[in-house]
């Protein structure tokens, strides 16, 4: 992962699950009456909660049930999970600006006439932000996105004009039936009353169309960019976000899928069957980036490869970065069809050889063959690295073969990083110093295991689930351990369901387990852990020591385990979507420049419009 990829993975903590749309509608009628307590200065406690509930609580309440059904009757395609969403993050708006208003109000001259300017101001600050948002989910004309977008400031504004009395200018002749129902000023607080006049809508309307405006504008501004560098428009991404964030929609697979690239990528297995050809473990290397955030495209990978294994699935980080994303879940699919299709070649064998380690440089390499097949498990520990680039574990592939051997596994091991610090976070890409090492380790380790002698292996596993949960760097897979042993030597491989450690700990690890002749330890780098954070390794949220006991005891129980099996390897070819070559860097470094740029360009629009919007207060 580079710096630039690094900080678009820091937008993961965006990512996140509405509660349910009651949960969400109850909280936003508690806080309603809350900041109606906070801002409103009336004659009693319980009328300032009711001002809060009823202007702005119950505006966000229609604006939750109609605007799905307005916004698809012309067109769009905004379902009830994100109309409720929207009106709830438009109610928290107006919460921030009011209790703002309030605050100045109480320690200033302004006094509550202030409060219901920043009142007209915030309705129309909503109707923009609305606009923006119903314009970029529905992708309808910008007139049509206008209708639904208003929704909540227009009831506001409606009740404000029945409320206040300023119906009355408006109703033309002796019609007491309409003025009962349209004009309803006695029931209203004094303070409503006194603080509006006709002028005041007149100035909502003024402004709802210069905030609308500017926004617009101001989108259509930033949104150059990626059309120009991807062909794609940030609209699209921002309905998929929404679409995500709302009801966990695929939207935001299909963003990426429009800008993806086809590639074929190796998928190889390595299988372990008991002698009554049961099957007891699986290995599953297909090799791409289980990226690039939660259970966006590959980010659930090493579950769903588990799930579809018979036996105790292995699915450790192959050599692959950001690139190699996939840009649907739907992809998985065809990985583990390929998966499937390559254990159906495997001709199994008894033999296999001990395990031996090669370092080079600040790679380190074990490597164990089975039959003509070889395993390779790679790492830079106690250096800190990151994603091994496609190309350079194609190359060291190569380079197995070229000593002899047939199919070739060649795991990431992922197991020593410093979180997203520094420049390049141990980027291992081709040309570098490292990824010679890792070529050069890769082909001595080769060398050597073509001149063992093979012997008959035994295979023992454990697994058992762990109570952390994605939040502290453990995905749902937990810890698996298998013990191979080959001819009296012992090699443990212990696969963590998570994504890189923390410096130093997996040198602990391997010093805490005695029973072994050789121990590898690796990260699966699923990003299912990478919801709330973007960088979440193993080791950064949980006890150290818990974490090796666990694995110590998994150890023993594997070494308990051991039997005689079979085992085989092969390889199959899928062809899948992926986010292509420089792309994952170019939608990154779109999105870093939106928002870097973005942020002052918002900033100085926001200060533009405030004082168009004061200068508007003082001189009406």
């Amino acid at each position: 992962m580079t710096t630039t990829q690094g900080e678009l993975a820091g937008l993961s903590r965006y990512i996140f699950r509405t509660p349910r749309w009651y949960s969400t509608m109850a909280v936003g009628m508690v806080i309603a009456m809350l900041v109606g307590i906070a801002a409103f200065d009336s004659r009693y406690v319980l009328e300032d909660a009711w001002l809060g509930l009823f202007y702005l609580g119950i505006p966000t309440v229609i604006a939750s049930v109609v605007t799905g059904p307005i916004d698809r009757a012309l067109g769009g395609q905004f379902t009830f999970n994100r109309s409720t969403l929207l009106a709830t993050v438009s109610l928290l708006i107006a919460v921030a600006v009011l209790l703002v208003a309030g605050v100045v109000a109480t320690f200033t001259s302004l006094g509550q006439n202030f409060v219901y300017d920043a009142l007209i101001g915030v309705l129309a600050l909503i109707f923009a932000f609305r606009f923006l948002v119903v314009h970029a989910v529905s992708r309808t004309h910008p007139l049509s996105s206008v209708v639904p977008a208003s929704i909540q400031t227009l009831t506001a504004g409606v009740f404000l004009i029945v409320y206040s009395g300023t119906m009355n200018f408006l109703i033309v002749g002796d019609l007491p039936y309409f003025r009962a129902l349209l004009s309803r000023s006695a029931q209203a607080p004094p303070e409503i009353t006194n603080a509006f006049v006709p002028g005041d809508f007149a100035l909502l309307v003024g402004m709802s169309a210069l905030y609308t405006g500017v926004a617009y504008a101001f989108l259509r501004i930033l949104d150059r960019p990626w059309r120009n560098s991807l062909d794609v428009s940030s609209l699209d991404f921002l309905r998929g976000f929404i679409g995500h964030l709302a009801e966990g929609s695929r939207e935001l697979e299909d963003f990426f899928e429009e800008i993806g690239e086809e590639a074929i990528v190796p998928v190889t297995v390595l299988a372990f069957r008991r002698l009554d050809g049961s099957e007891k473990a699986r290995w599953v290397l297909p090799m791409i980036h289980p990226g690039p955030m939660g259970d966006i495209g590959g980010g659930n990978l090493p579950q769903r490869v588990a799930e579809s294994a018979e036996g105790l699935a292995f699915p450790p980080h192959a050599t692959a970065g950001h690139d190699f994303n996939l840009v649907t879940e739907r992809e998985v699919d065809t990985l583990i069809e390929a998966a499937d299709s390559a254990v159906d070649q495997i001709n199994y064998t008894e033999l296999g050889s001990r395990p031996l380690r090669v370092e080079k440089g600040e790679a380190s390499v074990l490597g164990q063959r089975v039959d003509g097949d070889g395993i390779f498990i790679t790492s830079f520990a106690p250096g800190f690295a990151d994603d091994i680039e496609y190309a350079v574990g194609l190359a060291a592939g190569a380079e197995a073969r070229v000593e002899g051997l047939e199919d070739i596994l060649i795991v990431d091991a992922h197991n020593s990083n410093n979180g997203l610090q520094g420049d390049d976070m141990g980027h291992v890409a081709p040309g570098s110093s490292r990824s010679f090492e890792m070529i050069q380790a890769v082909s001595d380790a080769a060398a050597q295991l073509e001149d063992t002698e093979p012997a008959p292996l035994d295979l023992g596993t454990a697994w058992i689930p762990t109570n952390w949960k994605p939040e502290e760097g453990i995905g749902p897979l937990g810890i698996r351990v298998s013990v191979i042993a080959v001819d009296g030597t012992r090699v443990a491989y212990v696969l963590v369901d998570g994504n890189n450690m923390e410096p130093g700990l997996r040198a602990r690890i391997v010093e805490a387990i005695d029973p072994v002749d050789e121990i590898e330890v690796m990260t699966t780098d699923t990003h299912i852990v990478n919801t709330v954070q973007s960088s979440n390794q193993v080791g950064s949220a949980i006890d150290h020591d818990e974490l090796i006991a666990r694995i110590s005891e998994l150890v023993d129980r594997a070494i308990a385990d051991l039997e005689p099996v079979e085992s085989g390897m092969a390889s199959e070819t899928a062809e899948v979507t992926v986010f292509g070559n420089d792309r994952t860097e170019t939608l990154a470094s779109q999105a870093n420049a939106v928002i870097s740029m973005g942020g002052g360009l918002a900033a100085a629009v926001i200060v533009a419009t405030a004082a168009v919007t004061l200068l508007i207060f003082f001189l009406t």
